[in-house]
């Protein structure tokens, strides 16, 4: 090992394919344990770091590589910065989002006091957990395809919120800078008063070029998907630079580039050419942050962090059920919603590694935030992937966060008409392509149909339409209680399930379990698209199971071949 050491360190090709090596191996066992790469990427650097392997010499050019990929990192959450998104939302986002964020700094800078750190380690800490990381809850539920979800909606929205007070923090944290112990000697006055100065020139460039320059300068960069690519990293890490020499933060000029492209039509293909890249930086930032963790002081830290972790994990879900509760939503909806605020974020550690470099904190509270964003990261993975069966195991005690009487958009059964009373033919859950053409059939054949999805958008363009639509999720059992069964002769859904194997938290054996708990003795209707699931959903009780492309392939073969007849002389 010390003969394979000597040849890997002072030669940076040799100490990068080293690392680089023990990230897909160690990304291998991350995969199996079902873990998010940061995970994977952080145990790289405390293994290639000096307190195990010391497989780095010169840290230099992993410290410029994690500098350019939190500058991308930034510049794809300022594309993504949809100011008139903001603007709209609704009540529930901007009250979880700004509430979770306010109670969770106030008790976390508490609990901060209580275990012995300073009060400027204790702002900074009580920050950091206030962070979410967008990107482990959006993968996460995607996978589950929730992301239309009522919880999945109001979660993203209050990720949003969050991604606005990271903005704001950054902010302030480059206003009260000083300089990162270069010994400059400015008052806070003039330092204030030189920050503002930087924040009128830096903003007025980016309208400008927003305002001028960003449409018909995109529109020729575009013609060019490599220039594309080129142009959008160049404008991140000039204005990055530039915002370094103004006094700003490098991060923050980073997330200014990303705000002057987010109006125009080619943001989502940057996003799309970006992320890949972005994932490979930020793979040296977590290095760079492992390697400079001194294990043996991380073992002092190990209580603090358990203590902070258990709040994270426990705390922020009950503070968004309290809220969400208030609110009038359902304990199932808060519930969900509230398990993606479970962990601390990238943006948490990139937040305190601003502060170390300001000489604000030092190792050690980067050492703690780091350690708690390892144990809530990995936990709360999985949680959010287990939700619904630790919903049903804790439902009978979470029944004080839900009001009695719930509000119109958390329980839409509820509505001032009675979804009690009203009389169905068929009611169908999902109205996509697929549904959109079953429902359009069974009304021309006179049926009475209500749409049922868990789209607010979907159901409002349904009502526009004229159709009877609700908000409505197939895994919510209590919703199932509101509708009017004893008169319907078909229930029918046409959401897919999961990807991966049939489970208890597929929404098909969810709304068939709850259906039949209702005594609902009528036809049940659901779809798959794999041709292994039809046998065991009609073992669970499904009385039709549709295969939409083998459906559809019938009807095109039947027409052809009656065509074909119909030309024959």
């Amino acid at each position: 090992m010390e003969f394979l050491l000597a040849h890997i360190q002072g030669n940076a090709f040799y100490e990068l394919t080293a690392m680089l090596t023990l990230a897909a191996l160690l990304g291998l066992v991350g995969q199996w344990l079902r873990q998010p790469m940061i995970v994977t990427f952080i145990a790289v650097g405390i293994i290639a770091g000096p307190s195990v392997l010391g497989l780095v010499e010169d840290a230099g050019y992993i410290a410029l590589l994690a500098e350019l990929g939190i500058a991308i990192l930034l510049f794809l959450v300022g594309l993504k910065l949809d100011l008139a998104l903001i603007r709209t939302l609704g009540p529930v986002a901007l009250a979880t989002g700004l509430g979770q964020v306010a109670f969770t700094a106030i008790i976390g800078f508490g609990l901060g006091l209580l275990l012995g750190l300073g009060p400027v380690v204790s702002v900074y800490v009580a920050i950091a957990l206030t962070f979410s990381s967008t990107i482990i809850i959006v993968k996460l539920l995607s996978d589950k395809r929730e992301t239309d979800s009522l919880h999945g909606r109001i979660a993203i929205g209050f990720l949003i919120v969050q991604d606005v007070v990271v903005v704001l923090a950054m902010i302030g944290l480059s206003a009260i800078g000083v300089g990162g112990g270069d010994g400059a000697s400015e008052s806070t006055g003039s330092r204030l008063l030189g920050i503002f100065i930087g924040a009128v020139i830096m903003l007025g460039l980016v309208a400008l070029f927003v305002r001028y320059l960003a449409d018909p300068l995109m529109r020729r960069v575009a013609n060019s998907s490599e220039l594309l690519l080129v142009f959008a990293i160049a404008l991140a890490t000039l204005l990055a630079a530039l915002g370094h020499v103004l006094g700003f933060s490098m991060e923050l000029g980073g997330l200014l580039a990303g705000v002057a492209l987010a109006s125009t039509p080619y943001r989502e293909a940057i996003v799309s050419r970006l992320s890949s890249l972005r994932d490979f930086l930020l793979l040296f930032f977590f290095i760079a942050l492992g390697s400079q963790l001194d294990l043996g002081l991380l073992g002092e830290q190990v209580a603090p962090a358990l203590v902070l972790s258990v709040f994270v994990l426990i705390g922020n879900p009950l503070i968004v059920m309290v809220i969400m509760g208030y609110m009038g939503y359902t304990k199932r909806t808060g519930f969900l919603a509230g398990l993606t605020v479970a962990q601390i974020s990238e943006f948490s550690l990139i937040f305190v590694a601003m502060g170390m470099s300001l000489n604000h904190v030092d190792a050690s509270a980067l050492g703690l935030v780091t350690l708690v964003g390892l144990i809530t990261i990995v936990l709360s993975v999985y949680m959010i992937t287990y939700s619904h069966t630790l919903y049903r195991w804790l439902e009978p005690y979470l029944s004080v966060f839900e009001r009695r009487h719930l509000s119109v958009a958390a329980k839409p059964a509820e509505e001032e008409v009675h979804l009690e009373h009203r009389r169905y033919d068929a009611i169908l859950y999902g109205y996509g392509r697929f549904g959109t053409e079953i429902a359009n059939r069974l009304k021309e054949q006179g049926y009475r149909i209500a749409i049922v999805d868990f789209n607010p958008e979907t159901v409002k363009h349904c009502r526009l339409d004229g159709m009877e639509a609700y908000y409505g999720d197939a895994c919510d059992p209590d919703f199932v209680e509101h509708l009017p069964l004893s008169h319907t002769r078909w229930v029918i859904s046409t959401l897919r399930g999961q990807d991966n194997a049939v489970s208890a938290e597929d929404p098909r054996l969810a709304l068939m379990s709850a259906l039949r708990r209702q005594g609902f003795d009528g036809q049940i209707a659901l779809t798959t698209h794999k041709i292994s699931d039809i046998e065991m959903l009609k073992d669970k009780g499904a009385n039709l199971v549709f295969l939409p492309y083998r459906d559809a392939a019938g009807e095109a073969s039947r027409l052809i071949l009656e065509s074909d007849v119909e030309a024959r002389p």
